[in-house]
């Protein structure tokens, strides 16, 4: 499976963009799908998820209420929409595909920088 990110750049803070992660070699309704994010010197963490069968989503705390995490299975794309931007969602973004607990695959990232 091979995944491309898009949709990174520079925003002001207060401000939104909208990722989106296309896939190729297998359909995303197969699998748990999520977004991360790594900031420079720092660990990748967690941002979103939705659920494989329930279509359940869940966030990180710091992006509840800000960020919402789609999936449109006839496009096989993942989408994050991003408002309410702050300086500290500065980080590149990463998307990924699960079926256990892990997440086996791995998109290449691309970068959000929020400007105060």
């Amino acid at each position: 499976v091979q995944l491309q990110a898009s949709g990174g750049g520079l925003v002001q803070a207060g401000g939104s963009l909208r990722l989106s992660c296309g896939a190729s070699g297998d359909t995303v309704s197969n699998y748990r799908t999520a977004w991360f994010r790594q900031a420079v010197g720092k660990e990748r963490e967690f941002v979103a998820a939705v659920g494989r069968i329930s279509n359940r989503a869940w966030y990180a705390e710091s992006v509840k209420a800000r960020f919402t995490i789609s999936r449109d299975n006839a496009k096989n794309t993942v989408t994050l929409q991003m408002n309410s931007l702050k300086p500290e969602d500065t980080a590149v973004y990463y998307c990924a595909l699960g079926m256990g607990s892990t997440y086996e695959h791995w998109g290449q990232g691309t970068l959000v920088t929020v400007s105060s």
